[in-house]
């Protein structure tokens, strides 16, 4: 399999397990862990969608950014995650922002993310935490979990 051809298998699949996701009916107990690595505002912006519409249906959100998709979480973020898309009128970051206010939610930035970027925490924003990878484990395997990538 290509390069493209494997990164636009794993991103419709992402979308697809992120709808599935989305359509069901969460419980309260239930948890939506989604972990984005996308450069593409598109697809940032929809794994956020589908995100905060299966919030909205109960699960409480767990986001996981890293590579690319890490830039989300910078106060001074790239202009792709800050960007309006269509027809929301916002950007990733704005909607990410929204899902942190929601109940449960948690959104934090992969481990190895800051030390790549030679960066520290002061650069992300408020709310936003760095992932254990122990903890993200254990959430990943809860019973109780519902996975998007």
């Amino acid at each position: 399999m290509t390069k493209f051809s494997l990164k636009t298998t794993l991103t419709a699949a992402a979308i697809g397990l992120a709808a599935l996701a989305g359509t069901a009916h969460a419980d309260d107990d239930d948890t939506l862990v989604t972990i984005l690595t996308a450069p593409e505002a598109q697809t940032q912006m929809m794994a956020m969608v589908l995100t905060m519409k299966s919030a909205e249906q109960g699960a409480a959100p767990h986001v996981m950014l890293c590579g690319p998709a890490a830039d989300l979480a910078l106060k001074d973020a790239p202009e792709s995650a800050t960007a309006p898309q269509k027809p929301l009128g916002v950007g990733p970051q704005q909607l990410m922002q929204k899902i942190m206010g929601m109940p449960g939610a948690k959104v934090e930035v992969c481990a190895i993310y800051l030390p790549n970027k030679g960066a520290e925490k002061d650069v992300l924003l408020d709310g936003v935490t760095v992932a254990a990878p122990d903890a993200m484990a254990a959430a990943m395997l809860d019973a109780d979990t519902l996975m998007s990538l």
